[in-house]
């Protein structure tokens, strides 16, 4: 019988048992069941395009079809204006009515192309976690191209928002190399590159505990233009408030973590901005629930993990 054996190779080994059927009792602030982080991913003026010097258009548009990269696609640039326009103050609108707190996902380009959306997020406190110096596809760095991006892009953030990012989320996925430049660069609090958990965990990287706050593509509002995912906005509040709904439960002797991914091209349509609306109304009225950005999740467990019987 052979036997199965994963080989070494750069970056994080996979860990498939996390906390297995032993969760930790977590407590969050005031009790309440659920940890929830709202994301507002930041990237409207970062994309990939050809006045951009790319060399290619950008996908993930409300368009299916996309044009050769020789031409230059004025029809899918005007879809992140959209988000970057209009978009992005309704959703201002929105969340200062709730009085929610955000992380923005923010590419530092798009920041320092708007730089009136970063005047917001100081003026109400939301926290600036890196995605990276523009919306790019980091493993296609080399690990020194890497981290002059990273660099560039805290110098940016920092600029532009009044403080420099104290979390990590690459585009659709990490480098190898992405985490322990994270550690070594030692002012990261946390990342977000994974989806394997409702709850944060630690990672030993070369010796240096770092705290993973893993993110979701589920409740997300990337659904609304992926094939398998929903075109009507009554199916991305009942996903999401299905998920609320069954983590609450779950909170009653283990508490959890929710996180929802929204764009402002998409979501800060009107029609998915009222559905999005409506699910903050319903988790106020719910109770129970920590609106919570991702650094001040990180800080509570970098705080209180011991007392839930997580060691680092």
């Amino acid at each position: 019988m052979p036997r199965f054996v994963e080989q070494d190779g750069p970056g994080p080994r996979r860990d498939l048992i996390g906390y297995g059927r032993h969760v930790p009792k977590v407590v969050w602030p005031n009790e309440a069941r659920v940890a929830v982080s709202f994301v507002l991913n930041w990237e409207e003026g970062s994309e990939y395009s050809l006045v951009a010097g790319d060399g290619r258009n950008e996908g993930l548009a409300e368009i299916p079809g996309m044009l050769g990269s020789e031409y230059r696609d004025l029809a899918t640039e005007s879809v992140y204006e959209y988000g970057s326009r209009a978009g992005i103050w309704r959703l201002q609108r929105l969340f200062d009515g709730f009085d929610v707190p955000l992380t923005f996902f923010g590419s530092a380009v798009a920041f320092e192309r708007n730089p009136e959306v970063a005047e917001w997020l100081k003026e109400r406190n939301h926290e600036p976690c890196s995605h990276g110096w523009r919306w790019e596809e980091v493993w296609t760095l080399s690990r020194e191209e890497e981290r002059e991006h990273m660099l560039e892009a805290i110098r940016s953030i920092e600029h532009t928002c009044g403080q420099r990012p104290r979390g990590w989320y690459c585009r659709y996925g990490p480098s190898v190399h992405t985490r322990e430049l994270l550690v070594e660069e030692g002012g990261f609090a946390y990342d977000s590159d994974a989806y394997n958990d409702d709850l944060p965990y630690y990672v030993d990287v070369n010796g240096t505990p770092h705290l993973v706050v893993p993110y979701s593509l589920v409740y997300n509002d990337v659904r609304y233009v992926l094939p398998q995912g929903f075109s009507d906005p009554s199916s991305f509040f009942d996903l999401c408030r299905r998920g609320l709904d069954h983590l609450w439960d779950e909170g009653a002797t283990h508490p959890r973590m929710m996180s929802i991914g929204l764009h402002s091209r998409w979501v800060g349509q009107a029609a998915r901005a009222g559905a999005l609306a409506e699910l903050v109304e319903y988790a106020l009225e719910k109770g129970g629930v920590w609106f919570a950005r991702r650094i001040d999740i990180a800080e509570w467990w970098e705080e209180h993990h011991r007392s839930f019987g997580v060691d680092v």
